[in-house]
């Protein structure tokens, strides 16, 4: 069973995060908005927060059946999904495993599967973070943010986000990326029936804006909005991610 955070009351809303990420670290810019309104419940994946590894490698159909107990033992019978990053592809497996559960999904910054581009990325993260790269904080803050917001901010602010991104990882870290690399849901985005948002970020180097394009042609039906910003638009500029979010729910709720 996965550890989770469960906040707010109201329908429920099931946050998942990104990866070496938690609930908070992916959403949590945007938390006092969705559980105004929602019972959110957000899943720590394996590997980070309070929830165990396994034994052997993540795979992404058990991580999915995972995050859909946890959402029963909270309480939520039937939820929206949403996931960030990696969190989206598992938010699309879930929908797509767990049709009667889903009446709803958003992917924030997603892929449902690494592209070349996303692929390098994060092989190169997996090398710098099995070697304890010093640099590997540099590398995380320069793919994350967007140019124009870096390079608003003073120096001694840029070398504090580089420490936290070069400080905190979860445990799992390495299980994620290699969970990251693997997962492929194109097969599934035809499968999804319920309405669905896509956000993509216009300036995210991490995981270019073409993912969440493959993801919103492949799923019938799927509004995509585009936000400024990076791969951490949602900390970079987090009202345009919310806005979209709210109208998508309370579409949903109506």
């Amino acid at each position: 069973m996965l550890a989770y955070d469960i906040q707010g009351s109201g329908p429920g809303l099931v946050l998942l995060h990104g990866t070496s990420s938690t609930g908070a670290g992916s959403w949590g810019t945007l938390l006092d908005a969705l559980t105004a309104d929602h019972t959110v419940v957000m899943p720590d994946l394996p590997g980070s927060g309070k929830s165990p590894l396994p034994d052997g490698p993540l795979n992404v159909d058990t991580v999915a059946d995972q995050v859909v107990a946890a959402a029963r033992e909270a309480g939520l019978d039937e939820f929206v999904v949403a996931g960030a990053s990696l969190g989206a592809a598992l938010a699309v497996r879930v929908a797509a495993r767990h049709p009667r559960s889903v009446r709803g999904l958003a992917t924030v910054v997603g892929f449902a599967r690494p592209r070349t581009t996303l692929r390098l990325n994060l092989e190169m993260w997996a090398s710098l973070y099995a070697r304890g790269d010093e640099n590997l904080g540099t590398y995380l803050t320069a793919l994350s943010f967007s140019e124009p917001y870096l390079a608003a901010l003073p120096p001694e602010a840029v070398q504090q986000v580089i420490a936290q991104f070069g400080g905190h990882a979860a445990l799992g870290t390495a299980e994620q990326i290699a969970l990251t690399l693997g997962i492929d849901v194109r097969g599934d985005l035809a499968r999804i029936a319920v309405p669905t948002l896509v956000v993509a970020a216009t300036d995210d180097r991490f995981v270019a804006p073409e993912h969440s394009v493959e993801l919103a042609d492949g799923i019938d039906g799927a509004r995509l909005v585009t936000v400024p910003g990076g791969h951490a638009a949602v900390f970079e500029d987090p009202g345009r991610t919310r806005d979209a979010l709210i109208d998508h729910l309370g579409d949903l709720r109506r």
